[in-house]
């Protein structure tokens, strides 16, 4: 096992994320965290992340953007908040998470291929422009653009679900498309103002 230790300088912060942050979902009781790591011993995906909740809520706190956001471990959260219910803080883990996967896909900090933030930016497009999702549009949207050959190589399956009815060719869409548009845009003006 190796046991790397790297060493942080303050002249690597960067305030302004460190401010954003605290003024975020969750992020409000950021400077309360106790670094006690029960986030991280109740996480059942920590062992796979490359930085432990504890480790990210410290980062985070401290203005580290860069080992934030391009930390494979903001991509590993399922949102299954055993991390906000041990912490004796109450502090929301899984809102933070949340926020950083956004500012990470807003500033590019994944790989380009990675499938989860591909897969949020098609949702959202999809929903501005439908109004709703269409699940066999996402999956093909997202696979078109991370793993073209698996897509292909999921035809028989895909043939089997249109023959069975689970899932349809043509996209679903609502009625006052341009209304779901302009609140998803009041929503990003709203969070923007928040933060100001």
């Amino acid at each position: 096992m190796n046991l790397q230790r790297t060493v942080k300088f303050e002249a690597e912060t960067d305030r302004e994320f460190a401010q954003w942050i605290a003024h975020e979902i969750g992020g409000e009781k950021l400077r309360e965290c106790l670094q006690c790591g029960l986030c991280s011993g109740t996480c059942p995906l920590s062992l796979y992340m490359d930085k432990t909740p504890r480790r990210l809520m410290y980062l985070a706190r401290e203005g580290f953007k860069g080992d934030v956001l391009s930390s494979l471990s903001i991509w590993l959260c399922t949102s299954c908040y055993g991390c906000v219910i041990d912490c004796p803080k109450q502090i929301n883990i899984t809102g933070m998470m949340y926020s950083l996967k956004q500012r990470a896909i807003e500033e590019k900090f994944y790989p380009p291929r990675f499938p989860i933030p591909v897969m949020a930016r098609q949702f959202s497009r999809m929903v501005r422009s439908s109004g709703r999702i269409t699940e066999s549009w996402l999956v093909v949207q997202v696979f078109a653009r991370t793993a073209i050959w698996r897509l292909l190589g999921m035809g028989k399956l895909g043939l089997r679900l249109l023959r069975t009815g689970r899932m349809r060719l043509v996209r679903d869409k609502v009625e006052h498309r341009h209304d779901i548009s302009q609140l998803m845009d009041a929503v990003q003006v709203a969070k923007k103002e928040l933060v100001a």
